[in-house]
């Protein structure tokens, strides 16, 4: 999906001791509203103690929307970045919609992206109704007024003030239309390390999490879901979950049966001794074995053509033809934080407090499920303990969930709705199973005359509430990676086969990157050495001329790993490239053999994102993704036993990285000016393929079946 960095938002004021305000979108005169200091409807406000909040229209799940987006603000209010907060923005899809989505919500890595010139400018109006206050109040031009770390000052008489001693008086003032903003060369704070806003909070403590959000009267909620995808509540037995001290009530729901109680402990216990008879005959029953069988069949065949250049007749006369398969397993996200969420129902109005990735979903859904008014459901948006893409539910089901379980209390009350980490790992909405097929046709030259590459799995958006967004057309979320490469490959399909299946799938950090990336990227090496090119000079032959930005990060990173080729000393060295959400990434990992099994030294990481808004938080994510992805790729997997129980249930079967296992890494940022890209999420792909192909320099063996620790199929 496209955006665009120039379009304004919506810009209203605000009065009180706080100056509120966005930009408008799309419209002539800008309108100045009151607000509370305590209800906010804006991007940013300034109190009288000096302090700037910023009103993040963006979950904070560990990805720094907080401190990029107030970064944003403090470069074009010119604060002090010692004066600036952040807070989650509420559910309000006119104020604070993605624009790339034009609805409320977090993902694609598009936080700082959407919202680069958006919350700048919000900046540069708050600070030209600042001064345009401080020159009505002393008296002096407006164009003799300098505003610098936070401090309001006219040099010719020696007048200053901060921020709130204003804020009142520049609230009544006229909100600019289109405010200038800096030229790159200006930036003070863009561009520079800073440390984020939200780790002294989580250090401490004082962070507030759904876990943490206690209400009187406030009942805890478990659910029992059903044991297998696609199954439904036959019939159950409460008796000896209603003898548990402190459960209070059992209820069915749309998602199973949940279990109300005054405490977690009880919950849980009543939980455990509930008696459900389960319908399954819907459900899936099929083991991963016969999936895989049934996904390679289908890719196989061939599927609908997704992408296509040139005649596959040139596979005829290729001297040398390659095939190769990949086996991709179920991946759930497993973030720290499973999901939960508190709602409180009264007096016919709903209000949620939880960490929400999506409100333009979860609100409708909430006021569809209790019937009331959308305006009459309120989420307040909390930090996420990781998400991954695990909230980020087109369905809505969490929000569905705690709305079922409040409406089946059958009056009003607040229930906080917990899912443990079984429930998690074991609950679906993972990254769907998938089968790569390829084949790729040299000539005698070692030149790439046909490349072919067949891609089966589920979609994640069709029959969801995104499926309009696709415009009649095919899920590229499936299959995104395999299409628009910018190698030269000469004749080329693309094919995609959409499998059927009652398991539950959703994006994962990365999407379709995560699978196609590595099956690209390794199976392009195998190509490669074939052929007799070196893994690096032989990206760079097939890119075109024009390719400025791949081959930055290619050369880039082979400069800073002074690479010499794909083995050296004992170890083997792995590139792999991709572009994801408009970030350019390349990365080379350093394995060794230690009785069989990869250990990853050290990966160096070149990354072209636009500009750095905050270089710390791109290596924080950088290091961050490729501790997530090489954990994935060593440990992870999500099967299904023969008839459709997962086999998987919590950390000691589905592990997470070690701090031992976690590499060294290095980052090299590429300079640009080019407006910001996504940086959340881009770290993940090329590090599974870096490291296969270091592995296979190593070994000779090809890892076609993920992940390396044990078979999936």
């Amino acid at each position: 999906m496209g955006f665009e960095t120039t379009r304004r938002g919506l810009l209203a004021g605000g009065a009180g001791l706080m100056l509120a305000l966005t930009l408008p979108i799309g419209r002539g005169r800008a309108q100045v509203t009151v607000a509370g200091p305590f209800a906010p409807n804006a991007f940013i406000r300034i109190g009288t103690d000096d302090l700037v909040t910023v009103m993040s229209k963006h979950l904070e799940m560990g990805q720094g929307p907080y401190t990029g987006l107030a970064t944003l603000v403090a470069e074009e209010l010119d604060a002090d970045w010692a004066q600036m907060r952040a807070e989650g923005a509420p559910a309000d899809d006119k104020l604070y919609a993605n624009l790339a989505f034009g609805a409320q919500g977090t993902g694609g890595s598009t936080a700082i992206a959407n919202s680069f010139m958006q919350m700048r400018k919000a900046g540069a109006a708050a600070r030209a109704m600042l001064v345009a206050a401080a020159a009505q109040e002393w008296g002096v031009p407006a164009a003799e007024i300098t505003v610098k770390a936070g401090v309001v000052a006219h040099p010719g008489s020696g007048k200053t003030s901060g921020f709130g001693a204003l804020s009142a008086a520049a609230a009544s003032q006229p909100v600019p239309e289109d405010p200038p903003v800096k030229a790159p060369a200006d930036f003070v704070l863009i561009g520079k390390d800073r440390p984020k806003l939200d780790t002294k909070a989580k250090t401490d403590g004082s962070a507030q999490f759904a876990l943490d959000v206690y209400r009187d009267g406030m009942l805890t909620v478990v659910v029992a879901h059903p044991p297998k995808f696609g199954a439904t509540v036959a019939s159950f037995d409460d008796k000896d979950a209603l003898a548990v001290k402190g459960v209070q009530m059992v209820r069915q729901i749309p998602s199973g049966v949940a279990v109300y109680a005054t405490n977690t402990y009880a919950a849980l216990k009543g939980r455990d001794a509930l008696q459900v008879n389960w319908d399954e005959s819907k459900a899936e029953t099929r083991g991963s074995a016969e999936l895989f069988e049934a996904f390679t069949k289908a890719a196989q065949a061939g599927g609908t053509t997704v992408e296509e250049q040139g005649d596959l007749a040139a596979f005829t006369g290729a001297a040398k033809t390659l095939e190769a398969e990949y086996h991709f397993p179920y991946l759930a996200h497993a973030p720290m934080e499973p999901l939960d969420a508190v709602i409180e129902v009264k007096g016919g109005k709903a209000e949620l407090w939880y960490g929400c990735q999506f409100p333009a979903f979860d609100r409708p859904t909430v006021a569809a499920t209790l019937g009331v008014p959308v305006e009459d459901v309120q989420i307040n948006v909390l930090l996420a303990g990781g998400s991954f893409g695990r909230r980020a539910q087109g369905s809505a089901h969490l929000a569905a969930e705690a709305a079922a379980v409040a409406k089946a209390a059958g009056a009003d009350g607040t229930f906080k709705l917990l899912w443990t980490r079984e429930d998690d790992i074991r609950g679906g909405y993972y990254r769907p199973l998938t089968v790569h097929r390829f084949r790729a046709g040299l000539d005698d030259a070692g030149k790439i005359i046909a490349w072919e590459n067949i891609v089966a799995n589920q979609s994640i958006m069709m029959g969801t509430p995104m499926e309009p967004m696709l415009q009649g057309g095919p899920d590229s979320t499936s299959f995104e990676g395999s299409t628009g490469l910018p190698y030269i490959l000469g004749a080329k399909r693309i094919g995609w086969a959409r499998m059927e299946s009652p398991v539950s799938v959703l994006w994962w950090r990365s999407v379709g990157h995560t699978h196609t990336a590595y099956a690209v990227e390794t199976f392009l090496d195998q190509v490669l050495e074939a052929a007799g090119k070196d893994p690096v000079a032989g990206r760079l032959e097939l890119l075109p001329p024009e390719a400025t930005r791949e081959r930055g990060v290619i050369e880039k990173v082979a400069e800073i790993s002074g690479w010499t080729g794909r083995t050296r000393d004992g170890k083997g060295y792995g590139v792999a490239y991709t572009k994801s959400f408009g970030t350019y990434v390349a990365q080379v990992a350093e394995v060794q053999d230690m009785g069989g099994v990869p250990r990853v030294t050290k990966v160096w990481c070149a990354v072209d994102c636009g500009i750095a808004v905050n270089p710390n938080v791109i290596r924080a994510q950088i290091e961050g993704g490729i501790g997530y992805a090489l954990g994935t790729a060593l440990h992870n997997h999500i099967s299904l036993a023969p008839g459709g129980e997962v086999e998987q249930s919590n950390f000691h079967d589905y592990p997470m990285l070690r701090i031992s296992e976690m590499p060294a890494v290095e980052v090299a940022i590429i300079a640009s000016e080019a407006d910001p890209t996504g940086i959340g999420e881009p770290g993940v792909p090329p590090l599974g393929p870096a490291m296969a192909n270091a592995w296979r320099a190593l070994t000779g063996r090809a890892q076609n079946v993920l992940p390396f620790g044990g078979a999936t199929s």
